[in-house]
């Protein structure tokens, strides 16, 4: 089939989701993917910032074939080597104090089950997110995704949240003070979708002080700076503070679909049975890649790349750019111009990148293993585009 022949057919009989770029992808390998006209793609969008070691990294392959050949699958109800080998592995590489676990499928799901979490723990419902954020679809994490698009459809049946500017904390402070039910803050600590928005490192640690001196809970959604993709297995770390609970997903399974919560001690003991569940959270073959995937990090030790390609790729767009946003390898590239004509002209120099709600903003999710070659690469290709979308714009 060609690309156009897939196109037509998935259009036909797949709902809406996302506007999706014009190609149809059929295999990948390291930083590449090809489609199904043979054109190779640099892939610097990682289908929604998943693929933190390039695609079909061999030991999460041969780690998940020889698991599928043993079991592909038995719920929580009975216990599993390869979910207890998981659940080690990823509660040791967690920051000090978060040393339990909840599997689950999706960044939603974990964004959900960790407002749950801080709500029976304290006792209170109020939740607290920040304007810009995006925490997942679901109606529990979407009460708290800023965007109003999304939002709008279901506003009768979302729980109320209180939204306040992303950086201010004297905001923060004054929802506090008028309100003694808040149970959780919820936060994106670079709001991805918004435009690689980031706040300064004193800003969390007042949030984590403010936090303890009310009694609420402080949830960082990880589910794109975690696993180590911004140079920490967490970005708290670089921040010298520890949030309460920690969602994950994107990166933790190198594509096959996994998320988790990182749950502090102290919230873990509250736990009882029954109060969370799921029937394919810490599936075997998710468990399988997720130790794979955590075990080709560190051996490699691979988070150390994320400071160095952010910084190879700032040399690489230079004064092409106003300015270059994020960390490690969550970035993104302001212009000076509108990115989509960028993106396209990118795409049709085989490099693929993201857009964001900031319509001058690119977002590039380069996996930990991106080589020095592959930067220049996208260099050159970015200098292309951009000389390209100018003269197209200038006509």
């Amino acid at each position: 089939m060609t690309t156009q022949d897939i196109i037509r057919l998935e259009d036909t009989f797949q709902i809406p989701t996302y506007k999706k770029f014009p190609l149809a992808l059929v295999r990948g390998e390291g930083r590449f993917v090809w489609d199904a006209d043979g054109k190779r793609y640099l892939d610097f969008y990682g289908g929604h910032c998943v693929t933190l070691l390039g695609h079909c990294p061999q030991p999460v392959v041969k780690a998940v074939q020889e698991q599928v050949a043993n079991l592909i699958f038995y719920s929580n109800v009975a216990y599993s080597p390869v979910r207890a080998h998981a659940a080690r592995r990823l509660a040791e590489m967690a920051p000090k104090g978060l040393g339990h676990v909840f599997f689950c499928n999706s960044g939603t799901e974990a964004n959900e089950t960790a407002l749950k979490l801080a709500r029976k723990h304290t006792g209170k419902s109020g939740i607290v997110a920040m304007e810009g954020d995006f925490h997942g679809r679901t109606l529990g994490s979407l009460a708290t995704t800023w965007t109003q698009k999304y939002r709008a459809p279901y506003a009768d049946v979302l729980p109320e949240t209180h939204f306040v500017p992303f950086g201010d904390i004297d905001a923060l402070k004054a929802v506090f003070e008028q309100n003694d039910n808040i149970a959780a803050v919820l936060i994106e600590p670079i709001q991805s979708m918004a435009g690689i928005t980031t706040a300064p490192d004193t800003y969390f640690q007042a949030m984590r002080t403010l936090c303890d001196e009310h009694g609420v809970v402080l949830i960082f959604d990880e589910v794109q700076t975690g696993v180590g993709r911004t140079g920490t297995f967490s970005i708290a770390e670089s921040f010298g503070m520890t949030p309460d609970l920690i969602t994950l997903a994107k990166s933790l399974g190198s594509g096959v679909p996994v998320g988790a919560v990182l749950v502090a001690d102290a919230i873990a003991d509250g736990v009882e049975y029954g109060d969370q569940g799921t029937t394919f959270g810490g599936g075997m073959l998710a468990m399988a890649a997720v130790t794979a995937t955590l075990e080709m990090i560190q051996k490699e030790q691979l988070m150390a790349r994320a400071p160095v390609i952010f910084e190879q790729i700032m040399d690489a767009v230079g004064a092409q750019v106003q300015a270059v946003r994020g960390k490690g390898c969550l970035i993104g590239l302001e212009l000076d111009g509108p990115a989509a004509p960028v993106l396209t002209a990118l795409r049709e120099a085989g490099v693929l990148a993201g857009s964001s709600g900031e319509p001058n903003v690119i977002r590039l999710m380069p996996p930990l293993t991106t080589t020095d070659d592959e930067i220049m690469l996208f260099g050159n290709c970015f200098a292309e585009a951009l000389r390209q979308a100018t003269s197209e714009q200038a006509a």
